[in-house]
């Protein structure tokens, strides 16, 4: 069973980026696709953005613009770029791989944007 590895969370100032790293202990490249989710406590978890295997991309219209997904099959790692960070950008965020037999998840990374 492959297992997901997210890092790159912390805490920055509203305007500062950080870059988030979803790292597989296999080969991602046998992925359907690849996604970041976000969460607050007492809300739902919010789809932030897809990568699909032939490299597709779609971020939320709530980060359009200031999110990236992207790739790195030599790493087995899918990273999201983050810049303009806004205060309501703050939550635990999930990277997770669906396969045919379903979806694996990762444990998430803090992001806070506060000053």
């Amino acid at each position: 069973q492959v297992q997901l590895v997210e890092s790159g969370g912390g805490l920055v100032q509203p305007g500062g980026s950080l870059r988030l790293s979803c790292a597989a202990s296999g080969s991602i490249f046998s992925f359907i696709a690849m996604h970041w989710y976000r969460q607050t406590p007492g809300n739902q978890r919010e789809l932030v953005a897809s990568i699909s295997r032939a490299g597709s991309t779609i971020v939320a219209d709530s980060v359009k613009g200031r999110f990236t997904i992207s790739r790195d099959n030599a790493k087995n790692t899918v990273y999201l770029q983050m810049n303009s960070l806004k205060p309501e950008d703050t939550a635990v965020y999930s990277c997770a791989a669906v396969q045919i037999s379903g979806t694996i998840w990762g444990q998430g990374t803090q992001v806070t944007v506060s000053s």
